[in-house]
């Protein structure tokens, strides 16, 4: 081997990162081997080539209660430089009719916009931030921060008190069957399973009805960083590298060396090995890390069924206009709601429970479906990402991979729709068309070509069907990112608790590590069965 270090991490995404970064703290001699020529993965950002110092977040942007993660804190990413920034008006719905569904960082005021549509559904929404939130803070987010239980273990223990018997009811439920059950205004219907969409859960599939109770119980809001998602991708890189860690970038993994059922090194593309004295972490999807980077010979014939078996989301594929401009969108709903001139996340396209059918239906089928979209223009909040007065502005939405069965035809068809999507984008804010001084777009197969790891397009990294949930995510025998082979770990997206800019799966994987390794861990915390227990009394 050309060098030796205690621990390899594959990947220096946020996850990554975040797992070096404490094994770092904890004194091991750490290396991060990174595909891309920069590391923070999804945490990225492009300088408008026309228009220097203008800032757009080209991937991940919409970042869901950052500050409160355990890791945020441990890390001291505020004392390496991150920032995060929560508009108060956290999400408008806006209708074709001028109406508008608000989210603010204040449940009354969430509430009070609900009333718009229905009393009822107000008072159920009131309801159930009151009934589940004990539920969300004793299980759901201890559960999300500590390796997963098995599943019958999880649901003795559950039983045994009544917030557990409560989150059990409600799960057994599809998010579809919540929402249709508790609220009867269809714009609201409409609103909530679109949020519950952004998870990437299916909407028909029972046992993620809590999904929706979560959305509505948690005080968590979206959150941006400021100076762009890769000042956050940057602190997190400060934190390893302060402490000690190194990040090898441009170098794509090309074999995991396994040496009597030990993984002991890695290989790179371009030849150079590195030797690893106690593990080796790997943060790529499970095809990528066993199947591509290991020996056939040398991996139980049933793990490779297993990861070659592992599927992907359907709905999770991404497409993104985005627009330099000389003002930011003015919405002609701020006539009837002057809150409108600064939403955070506005979702434009969506007036109807109904669509849901059919979004689903184009995404089986590999065509495009009437546009529901969702956005920002991130520089209304943070003036460092802005430029000479200019704005950056994006919309998002949920399209196929596999457009017409072939995801090479997005390089044909990615730029007419985006010039689609501007045009409904134009309905809502009128003058929005005469602003554009520069536009790109990014296909779903623009986002494999940068990131590999998100097969088919998946931002989350794996299907959340089909068993891949918690102790059984990726799959059977791997959910508590241990695997077959001694010394190597899971640590990324497709482990628990799944995709999205959480940073969960490498802080759990940090947690497992520290066990087995017998690490002094002051920051670990109380584990989540001992936490469900203490409900039972």
């Amino acid at each position: 081997m050309d060098e030796t270090c205690d621990a390899i991490v594959l990947g220096a995404g946020h996850n990554g990162l975040i797992l070096q970064a404490y094994l770092a703290r904890a004194g091991l001699d750490t290396l991060a081997i990174e595909r891309r020529s920069k590391s923070g993965g999804g945490l990225t950002v492009l300088e408008d080539p026309l228009h220097p110092g203008l800032i757009h977040n080209s991937h991940a942007f919409f970042l869901r209660a950052i500050t409160g993660m355990p890791w945020y804190r441990d890390l001291d990413l505020e004392g390496h430089g991150a920032r995060m920034i929560e508009p108060e008006l956290n999400v408008a719905m806006l209708t074709r009719d001028g109406g508008a569904l608000e989210w603010w960082t204040d449940i009354g005021r969430t509430a009070a916009s609900f009333a718009q549509f229905s009393e009822r559904d107000a008072r159920t929404l009131q309801r159930w931030f009151d009934e589940f939130g004990p539920v969300v803070e004793h299980i759901l987010i201890p559960e999300a921060m500590s390796p997963p239980m098995p599943p019958d273990e999880r649901r003795a223990l559950l039983k045994r008190s009544a917030e557990g018997r409560r989150l059990l009811e409600v799960s057994a439920l599809s998010p579809l069957e919540f929402v249709r059950q508790e609220f009867e205004n269809p714009v609201i219907q409409a609103g909530l399973l679109f949020f519950n969409g952004l998870r990437e859960v299916d909407l028909r599939v029972r046992g993620f009805g809590h999904h929706i109770a979560f959305l509505l119980a948690s005080p968590s809001k979206a959150q941006m960083s400021a100076g762009g998602s890769a000042a956050l991708g940057g602190a997190l890189e400060k934190a390893v590298t302060s402490a000690g860690g190194r990040i090898v970038t441009d170098a794509a993994a090309g074999r995991i060396v396994v040496e009597n059922g030990r993984a002991i090194g890695v290989e790179t593309a371009d030849g150079r090995c590195f030797r690893a004295r106690h593990l080796i972490a790997s943060s790529l999807n499970p095809q990528q890390t066993f199947l591509d980077l290991i020996d056939a010979d040398v991996l139980p014939g049933a793990w490779r069924r297993k990861a070659k078996g592992f599927r992907y989301n359907v709905l999770a594929p991404l497409f993104a206009l985005n627009l330099a401009l000389d003002a930011p969108p003015a919405y002609a709903a701020a006539e009837r709601y002057p809150e409108m001139a600064r939403p955070f996340m506005t979702i434009l396209g969506l007036d109807h429970v109904r669509q849901f059918d059919e979004i689903v239906r184009h995404h089986e089928a590999g065509t495009i479906p009437p546009t529901v979209m969702w956005g920002t223009c991130p520089t209304q909040f943070d003036e460092s990402q802005s430029a000479d007065g200019k704005h950056a502005a994006f919309m998002w939405e949920k399209l196929p991979y596999a457009l017409d069965g072939d995801p090479a035809n997005w390089d044909a068809e990615k730029d007419a729709h985006g010039a689609a999507m501007l045009d409904l984008w134009a309905d809502y804010a009128p003058d929005l068309r005469g602003s554009v001084i520069g536009s790109f777009t990014r296909s779903p197969l623009d986002v494999v070509r940068e990131f590999p790891n998100m097969a088919a397009g998946d931002l989350l990294v794996g299907a959340f069907t089909g068993g891949q949930i918690g102790y059984h995510r990726p799959f059977e025998g791997a959910g508590d990112y241990r695997t077959c082979i001694e010394g190597l770990y899971l640590c990324g997206s497709s482990s628990h608790p799944g995709g999205n800019i959480t940073g969960l799966p490498g802080y759990n994987a940090a947690q497992t590590i520290f066990h087995d390794l017998g690490l002094d861990g002051g920051w670990l915390p109380v584990p989540a069965m001992q936490r469900i227990q203490e409900l039972a009394g």
